[in-house]
């Protein structure tokens, strides 16, 4: 019983975390049912829209670059409930802005949300994880994002439906009519409130405790998650024992030599996994139907979300099992293969009689090779990675890495495929040889090993 018990509070903590994914997934995808109301409105040249587009990654960029030191200095939870309050203040300013500079004001305020949470959440759920299940839980995060993107495109289209462009009147009027805009992106508040008010019933990380000296906070903590005493006392003295000789987590210690590779083995693979095409197809996707020709290239990207969000769950399921490096090479492998097909599609595809169909059915198969692999290993692998000293630091470098990327990608993306449609998945595909390079001659299996013999591995690394 007291097993059971233990489990199911491990779990409840992970999903209050996981919450924040949530709302990174929605605070991400609910620009793209805005952008023509609001390019309308505030009479937006296409720099401008641009712009407005943008603007949250840089607000996540910068956040990426405090999350680290936050939670090293705050502590995971304080900073956990920092960017729930940024993630409130953005939804509700959003929803009663004057003006389109205070709009990307509070858009950006929200970005910075989406880089904290970003970091700390993931890392959160490794340290209160028992290793047997740490990889399952921790990808509940990356679930938790795909249901954010399905939630926001769900919000989008019921106040789409349901509005009339016609209608004005008082704000609240507007917010669900002539500004529907006001509408999609105020409906955060919500989730984001329930995020900041359920993180008051979760403890301190244990492991953050112990790095910083309070002993006693993590044994009562580490008492609910562990079944026996014993259990208990071993993780205290792992922990205590990876911290002989060290100082509290310095930014120098980042470039001590085994360290030094894991740090730049995890941003390799943050910005390399954009570079493969994940977030290109997440963003672009009705653009990149559309220019197939596909009738309805909406109701295809909405195909595109439910096999992204399906086949997350399945990788949850899977993770601990299979292991995250042998989910790597299969689902990359499938990637390439794909890639290839999508690109060969575009290239030739009119002159030896391929379809709508083929193009739709490669185009899924990546989104769920991409789906079961690199999107649910990364946040999971970087969670896990890193000493216990400089784990916050460390993760925010990587954070960064895999920002950077996505912000050039979400640039570079229109310009690629107005050069060359089938060029652009060409380039896609090479981009996943050397992200599987690394993983195979870097990144150790971290799969049912806990957080002191992974660290150990970098450590003694020659």
């Amino acid at each position: 019983m007291k097993q059971k018990n233990s489990l199911g509070y491990v779990i409840f903590m992970a999903v209050v975390a996981a919450i924040g994914g949530i709302l990174f997934g929605y605070d991400t995808a609910v620009i793209s049912g805005t952008t023509a109301i609001v390019k309308s409105q505030f009479a937006l040249t296409d720099m401008m829209e641009g712009w407005y587009v943008g603007c949250a990654l840089i607000g996540s960029i910068c956040g990426v670059l405090v999350a680290g030191s936050l939670s090293d200095y705050l502590g995971r939870k304080l900073t956990m409930l920092i960017s729930a309050a940024l993630f409130s203040i953005s939804a509700i300013g959003c929803a009663v802005c004057g003006s389109f500079d205070a709009l990307v004001a509070y858009r950006i305020i929200g970005g910075i949300g989406i880089g904290i949470v970003s970091i700390v959440s993931p890392i959160y759920i490794s340290e209160v994880s028992p290793a047997k299940i740490r990889g399952t839980l921790v990808s509940l995060y990356q679930l938790a994002v795909t249901a954010g993107f399905l939630i926001a495109y769900l919000a989008n289209w019921v106040i789409d439906v349901n509005g009339n462009m016609a209608v004005a009147g008082s704000l609240w009027t507007n917010m669900w009519n002539s500004e529907m805009w006001r509408g999609m992106l105020g409906s955060e508040t919500l989730p984001a409130l329930l995020f900041f008010f359920i993180i008051f019933f979760i403890p301190e990380s244990p492991k953050w405790l112990i790095v910083n000296g309070k002993t006693e906070k993590a044994s009562a903590v580490l008492s609910k998650i562990y079944a026996t005493k014993e259990e208990v006392k071993e993780e205290i003295e792992v922990t205590n024992s990876s911290l002989k000789g060290e100082t509290k987590g310095k930014w120098s210690d980042l470039l001590k030599p085994g360290i030094l590779v894991a740090v730049i083995a995890g941003s390799a693979i943050a910005i390399l996994g954009q570079f493969m095409g994940v977030n290109a197809v997440l963003y672009y996707g009705p653009k990149i139907f559309a220019d197939a020709g596909f009738d309805n290239p909406m109701f295809s990207t909405v195909l595109v979300g439910v096999v992204n969000f399906v086949t997350t769950i399945l990788a949850v399921f899977i993770i601990d099992k299979v292991g995250r490096k042998q989910l790597i090479y299969w689902g990359v492998s499938g990637m390439i293969l794909c890639l290839l097909a999508i690109g060969t599609y575009f290239a030739w595809g009119s002159q030896i009689g391929l379809g709508n169909g083929f193009m739709l059915t490669f185009f899924l198969a990546y989104v769920f090779c991409c789906a079961i692999s690199i999107s649910a290993i990364v946040f999971v692998l970087l969670s896990e990675m890193y000493p216990n000293s400089v784990r916050g630091r460390a993760m925010s470098i990587a954070g960064f890495a895999l920002w950077i990327g996505t912000y050039l990608i979400g640039q570079l993306t229109p310009v690629l495929l107005g050069w060359s449609q089938a060029g652009t998945f060409f380039i896609f595909a090479v981009m996943c040889v050397p992200y599987m390079l690394i993983m195979w001659k870097v990144v150790p299996e971290t799969t049912g090993k806990t957080l002191e013999e992974i660290e150990a591995y970098w450590t003694n690394r020659k």
